[in-house]
């Protein structure tokens, strides 16, 4: 029992962030065929749209290897799940500024 329960703990997280994965891919594939992705005026605004998702993953990894530091948490584990939650809200804050006028 405790070598199913071992089994379940190393591949759960990696089940939910290829899941994360999965989605987030299968969306913005279907925005792409829809003709429906984001597009700014300015090139910047553009260029910042174009960078939410990989900042988000950034920024996930970054914080889960802070809190492995500061918390008991296992480093391997916080590796996994950091990047595929900033995926996830990488991809909310690109679907938040797309649908954002020009503010500049």
């Amino acid at each position: 029992m405790s070598l199913a329960l071992e089994i379940a703990r190393i591949s759960l997280p990696v089940v939910i962030v290829g899941g994360i994965a999965v989605f987030v891919v299968l969306r913005m594939k279907n925005k792409y065929q829809k003709g429906t992705l984001g597009k700014k005026k300015s090139k910047g605004a553009q260029n910042l749209l174009d960078s939410l998702i990989p900042f988000g993953m950034m920024i996930g990894c970054a914080v889960a290897v802070l809190l492995s530091i500061l918390s008991p948490i296992p480093l391997l584990s916080t590796i996994a799940w950091g990047p595929g939650i900033g995926l996830l809200f990488g991809y909310f804050a690109y679907e938040i500024y797309s649908k954002k006028g020009e503010s500049y």
